[in-house]
């Protein structure tokens, strides 16, 4: 099979959306006047195992799920991919979804960004807190779909309402949150040229361990992550 380069992640780690993990990486080729006329999909399917791999880490962070995607290759269509990443997605063991929630980080955003100002943020945080305390893990959610003035209060809300369920429907929720992220950035993935997607979103919690305080948000999948 032929092999064509391929970027080894994704363009869209979200920087400026509270709560969601969403991933920083670098987006498939521009195709602009010149360049490979192939669909996003065509240069998924085609390209090398490794760099299609790297590229599906950026969606989730599990190697056991990136391999099986990238192992079957290739998908006639989109809705071919996203059914197969969901049913990988169904497939994660505890310890594959520990992997993939390892991965997801939050990325920084300046006060501006934030509507609510230093208020919410301080929020935001003591709720990030609070939910990695009682489950041991950082929190994810999917902002796809929502405005950008949405976002922290429906990140607000998911973790205040989560906090209340027993670790294991947590566990279940978090999953299913996990797979709704991959399947967002697996679209804009094949989808969207170069420093063209938007931030998705993802996890949801401000990041630590900084050199020069800042203020943190999460997007679609960025925090440590989702």
């Amino acid at each position: 099979m032929q092999t064509s380069d391929f970027p080894a992640t994704p363009p869209w780690r979200d920087s400026a959306v509270p709560g969601a993990g969403e991933d920083a990486g670098q987006p498939l080729p521009a195709q602009g006047r010149g360049s490979d006329p192939r669909s996003g999909l065509d240069r998924f399917n085609t390209a090398a195992p490794s760099a299609a791999e790297a590229a599906l880490l950026a969606c989730c962070g599990s190697h056991r799920w990136a391999h099986r995607l990238a192992a079957h290759r290739p998908y006639p269509d989109l809705d071919a991919l996203l059914a197969a990443a969901d049913e990988a997605s169904y497939d994660l063991t505890p310890t594959d979804a520990a992997e993939a929630l390892a991965g997801e980080s939050v990325p920084c955003a300046p006060p501006a960004a934030v509507s609510g100002g230093p208020a919410a943020l301080t929020a935001l945080r003591a709720a990030h807190a609070a939910y990695e305390s009682r489950f041991g893990h950082v929190f994810v959610i999917c902002l796809d779909g929502l405005r950008a003035d949405e976002r922290l209060d429906h990140v607000l809300a998911g973790i205040r309402h989560r906090l209340g369920h027993e670790p294991e429907e947590e566990r279940v929720t978090t999953a299913d949150e996990l797979r709704r992220l991959a399947r967002a950035r697996l679209t804009r993935l094949v989808t969207h040229p170069a420093g063209s997607a938007k931030p998705l979103a993802g996890p949801a919690k401000p990041q630590t361990g900084s050199a020069k305080p800042q203020e943190h948000l999460e997007p679609e999948r960025t925090l440590n992550s989702p």
